[in-house]
């Protein structure tokens, strides 16, 4: 027969089954704040550095911490915020794998397919969404249980932020390299606006379709071109083709307001021969203006989505 134990005893406590440790690798909270703050005091030392000593070999350095700052702390960021069950294999393989498939796959369809025209926008905004859009189905080929419109959300961010690092990082290469030697000063005045702008761009445009795409996906891992995957992909075709373009759009449209002789051909030159301050003024008007409202129309985009989806919302 038992005894009771008298009030306040103390009692034994039988030690459950050890779990083992999780092999995934896990992100320190807050790592994104690390990540954007150092990232940028390193990158404006190498700058200053390379500036007052013209050493050629920092040029490597310069130009990475530039491409990859500002798409990396988004990356960190939704994967703190929204993406840990995905684990960190995953968004770096989107982020790294997904950037340079895009990218190759958008140099070699460019290349063979587009020539200087006025629709040109419309094609590279065409390429460049669907090429990004095949690298992450590509790299979830061999996993079905990624499914849903967070996942896409994040996924397809990290798949189009790794393609705007990939493609700074060349832009800001071909403009510090050119027929005069090298041009600081053109570098990085092509860096800096990249950099600003990296958030309302290609992670913005694909992490629309990623989402739409994989809020479709069958539980087997197949996907389902259902009715509102073909025209969010056409759409957000059309806002990367309007970005591109507006450069030429406000020439466009200066030369309109302000003189009548000027051929429509400056849309595809996209200068104006001996521009007024008038002319300056409203160029930079209607450019920056454009960018604004393509920006808004893609935020109100995403946030449209991911109000709709509860796992997005339920997430920290």
């Amino acid at each position: 027969m038992t005894q009771a134990q008298p009030p306040g005893a103390p009692r034994a406590r039988i030690p459950g089954p050890k779990r083992p440790p999780s092999s995934v690798p896990r992100i320190r909270a807050g790592l994104w704040k690390h990540w954007l703050w150092g990232g940028l005091a390193l990158w404006t030392l190498t700058a200053v550095v390379t500036y007052a000593t013209g050493d050629t070999t920092l040029l490597p350095t310069l130009i990475l911490f530039g491409s990859f700052l500002a798409p990396g702390t988004f990356v960190l960021w939704a994967y703190e915020r929204h993406a840990r069950d995905l684990g960190v294999s995953l968004m770096l393989g989107c982020f790294a794998v997904g950037g340079v498939l895009g990218a190759l796959g958008a140099s070699v369809m460019e290349y063979h397919l587009l020539h200087p025209s006025l629709w040109m926008f419309v094609g590279v905004g065409l390429i460049e969404e669907a090429v990004k859009l095949a690298a992450l189905m590509y790299l979830l080929r061999t996993q079905p249980r990624v499914r849903g419109l967070r996942a896409g959300l994040v996924l397809g961010a990290s798949v189009g932020f790794g393609f705007a690092a990939f493609e700074s990082a060349g832009h800001a290469f071909s403009a510090a390299v050119g027929m005069q030697g090298i041009d600081l000063r053109s570098l990085l005045e092509t860096e800096l606006p990249r950099g600003l702008l990296a958030p309302f761009g290609h992670g913005l445009w694909t992490a629309i379709s990623g989402a739409v795409l994989l809020a479709f996906r069958r539980p087997n891992g197949r996907y389902r071109f259902a009715a509102p995957v073909v025209p969010t992909c056409l759409g957000v075709s059309l806002l990367h083709a309007l970005w591109d373009s507006t450069h030429g759009i406000s020439v466009w449209i200066v030369a309109r307001l302000t003189a009548t002789d000027l051929p429509l051909s400056l849309f595809a030159e996209g200068y104006i021969p001996q521009p007024t301050d008038t002319q300056k003024y409203l160029f930079m008007l209607f450019s920056l203006g454009g960018l604004v409202i393509i920006s808004l129309v893609g935020i109100a985009w995403v946030r449209s989505l991911a109000r709709s989806d509860p796992p997005w919302r339920n997430t920290p």
